[in-house]
């Protein structure tokens, strides 16, 4: 979610003023410690231990996981606010940390997707950034609920999560995406 965030933050505001190589590099820097390096380093965790992906749906063997992404996303948030990027790109990630915090939080009494708690967050933003950059969000919103719905719809419907999982997880998402940006 921080990449898609990132997209469209320097598709869609003053940041197009920035060169084309430089918001590359910014992209670029995102996309890889909110992908590919947690999602490497998670791969290389289960090799190591010779899970395979349905072990991860045990709850105490999803710590270690949480705690890469978390990393890479700290570490990322700290490169990023060393460039000196404006404060609205850096929330992006401080939003994603939020949300992860709050969902290993609730994950280690009750079981949410935080799947549904990323989509949840793009819909909170969205209407906190409306707010700071001044557009009618009613077009996004959509769309962003229509995504959200279908994140959803496909946890349950893989059997990854309940109805209530993912509504809580939504909900979370929501929250954390809306005052995260706003007072970050």
């Amino acid at each position: 979610y921080p990449t898609v965030g990132t997209i469209i933050l320097l598709t869609f505001t003053y940041m197009t003023l920035f060169p084309w190589v430089f918001r590359l590099v910014v992209l670029g820097i995102v996309y890889f410690f909110t992908v590919f390096l947690p999602v490497l380093i998670t791969y290389l965790y289960r090799r190591l231990h010779g899970w395979g992906q349905q072990d991860l749906r045990e709850r105490h063997k999803r710590f270690i996981p949480y705690a890469i992404h978390f990393i890479c996303y700290l570490c990322c948030m700290y490169l990023l606010d060393n460039m000196h990027l404006p404060r609205f790109l850096t929330a992006i990630l401080f939003v994603s940390l939020l949300v992860q915090t709050c969902c290993i939080v609730i994950n280690m009494f009750w079981k949410v997707s935080m799947h549904s708690a990323g989509s949840g967050a793009v819909i909170g933003a969205l209407v906190a950034y409306s707010g700071i950059f001044g557009f009618n969000p009613v077009w996004w919103l959509c769309v962003a609920i229509l995504l959200s719905g279908c994140v959803m719809s496909s946890r349950m419907v893989l059997l990854q999560h309940s109805l209530p999982q993912v509504l809580v997880g939504t909900m979370v998402g929501v929250i954390c995406g809306f005052f995260g940006i706003l007072f970050v």
